[in-house]
């Protein structure tokens, strides 16, 4: 639990810079896609904690990348599920919107989720996907931080702030990130190759 809570302060940390970068021009559309839950997700059920628990660690060491994929679909599963059988309408509305680049409509959806079921991690996610596809960075910031308050180890949120900072040209930042997503989940795409370059351009290649 202390780990946790010390990763949630460094990354809090890292959205802090938001205003300050609220400042700066506009920038180009984003440059790379977020981590998203598979098109079709297993069903869960229990005690959420426990599995989550129990995930994250069979996560770590899954043998090969059907294992890893298979795991990580039960953790978007638990992430995804809600008691709500009307935010799971609008959830599925705005993932509907988004496959049809109708992103406003989305951002309606989710705001509605958000205000519905405030405690519900996947909604504000969502959101920050839209901001950040809306190339509203601040905002996508924001929601990413709800997130993260609710569950440090969503390695999608945190791969989706690593991607917002180097947008923003903060590439330590983005490198911390993307570290912090990997630990939990190393078998994230793209996200290796990301490391490797950043970390050659933040602290140099090995001599």
């Amino acid at each position: 639990m202390a780990m946790r809570v010390l990763a949630a302060t460094a990354v809090v940390a890292m959205i802090g810079a938001a205003p300050a970068v609220a400042q700066r021009p506009q920038l180009g559309p984003p440059t790379a896609k977020l981590p998203e839950p598979p098109k079709e997700l297993p069903r869960v059920g229990g005690d959420k904690t426990r599995n989550l628990d129990f995930l994250f660690g069979a996560l770590k060491v899954a043998p090969d990348e059907a294992s890893a994929r298979h795991v990580e679909a039960r953790i978007w599963a638990i992430w995804s599920s809600t008691p709500s059988d009307t935010a799971a309408l609008l959830m599925a509305r705005a993932s509907a919107a988004i496959e049809t680049k109708q992103l406003d409509v989305a951002l309606k959806l989710l705001d509605a989720v958000v205000k519905l079921r405030p405690e519900y991690i996947e909604g504000w996610n969502r959101r920050a996907t839209v901001y950040y596809l809306k190339n509203d960075y601040v905002h996508a910031l924001l929601d990413i931080r709800q997130v993260l308050a609710r569950e440090p180890r969503h390695f999608g949120a945190l791969a989706g702030l690593g991607m917002i900072m180097q947008e923003y040209g903060d590439d330590k930042h983005a490198l911390a990130a993307f570290r912090q997503a990997l630990a939990l989940n190393p078998r994230l795409e793209k996200v290796p190759d990301l490391v490797k370059g950043l970390a050659e351009k933040v602290e140099g290649r090995d001599i």
